[in-house]
């Protein structure tokens, strides 16, 4: 690995020797039209695995997140969910700047779900006067709540909830992979019940670019034509493609080795290692913005994402070496 000890994200991985090479044979054509295919392969293996009928392949999950939005909530509607979660802090109003759908939150610790909070929350048919719900979305694993995996029992509480009124469903599950590796569920059990998911390629699996919503058939066709709309037609993205192929094939088991140092890095820095379901790490540091730029004099980099909250995420390029050069780094400067 470099001098660099990065932990920011696991976003920040680079395409392995072999992977490139899977890029570089790939087979492509012009995925507007629909004939690239190695993108047209990723999508039905993907589809396959999450057990929908079909995928469409998008440059990122901020994307793949809004199309399942847009394909739920009309505009001049809401989408409920937990006031942590990425599709409410981390995509820059995307849904009401393009979809104009508006958000009310939940707090949640950890981001895990309290379906009685949710039942309280949401107004299906609100009147003349008030906003109406649309529909619910569930992050899993959290990012914000420290890559916090959602219980089983709890996500089909939601699902009932959300079918008893009519409600659309959608999964962020940019690291889904992460949450079937830590639990031994199968991929399409953990999306069962929704009506659109989407999954992350760049992120643990370390492909270099992509994303995938699946759904009904019917949606992903509508989807595409607002990919388009957005700008995110691609033509021979088979290149791309082919990294996540590679990624499925090859980097979903490894996610284990990312979860087990990401406990030994809690464990040496005082935070509890049983709160650590997958590769995220949360520590509770006084000045966390001065203990990040701190570390990055010594080469370790970590995310302050408030006063008090620093997040560390382990990935492909961190090995044990660099782990044991972060604690060695952080635990002074955190303690």
């Amino acid at each position: 690995m470099s001098g660099v000890v990065d932990l920011r994200s696991d976003t920040v991985t680079r395409p392995t020797p072999a992977m490139r090479a899977a890029m570089a044979d790939a087979e492509v054509g012009d995925d507007v039209y629909g004939e690239d295919p190695t993108v047209t392969a990723l999508e039905a293996d993907v589809a396959e695995l999450l057990g929908h009928e079909a995928a469409l392949f998008v440059p990122s999950g901020s994307l793949g997140n809004q199309l399942g939005i847009r394909l739920l909530v009309a505009p001049g509607y809401e989408l409920v969910c937990d006031s942590l979660a990425h599709l409410a802090r981390a995509e820059l109003g995307a849904a009401a700047v393009f979809s104009g759908v508006t958000f009310r939150t939940w707090k949640a610790t950890r981001g895990l779900l309290d379906v009685d909070a949710i039942a309280e929350l949401i107004a299906p048919d609100a009147g003349p006067y008030l906003v109406s719900t649309a529909a619910i979305a569930v992050e899993n694993t959290h990012n914000f709540g420290g890559g916090a995996v959602q219980p089983a029992d709890q996500v089909q509480a939601v699902a009932d909830l959300a079918r008893r009124y009519g409600l659309g469903l959608h999964l962020d599950g940019a690291r889904l992979w992460n949450a079937h590796v830590a639990t031994g569920r199968p991929l399409r059990e953990l999306a069962a019940g929704f009506d659109t998911v989407s999954v992350c390629l760049s992120k643990g699996l370390g492909a270099p670019v992509g994303s995938l919503l699946v759904s009904t058939a019917e949606r992903i066709v509508e989807a595409r034509v607002w990919r388009k709309r957005y700008g995110a037609g691609m033509r021979q993205v088979g290149i791309l493609a082919a990294a996540g192929r590679y990624a499925l094939s090859h980097h979903v088991e490894r996610l284990a080795d990312d979860h087990a140092r990401a406990r030994r890095l809690a464990a040496a820095l005082g935070a509890d290692p049983a709160t650590v379901d997958t590769n995220i790490v949360v520590l509770d540091a006084a000045e966390a913005a001065t203990v990040a730029a701190k570390a990055r004099e010594q080469d370790v980099l970590v995310s302050a994402l408030g006063p008090r909250f620093l997040r560390l995420v382990t990935h492909l390029d961190v090995d044990d070496d660099g782990i044991d050069r972060a604690i060695d780094v952080l635990a002074p400067l955190v303690r």
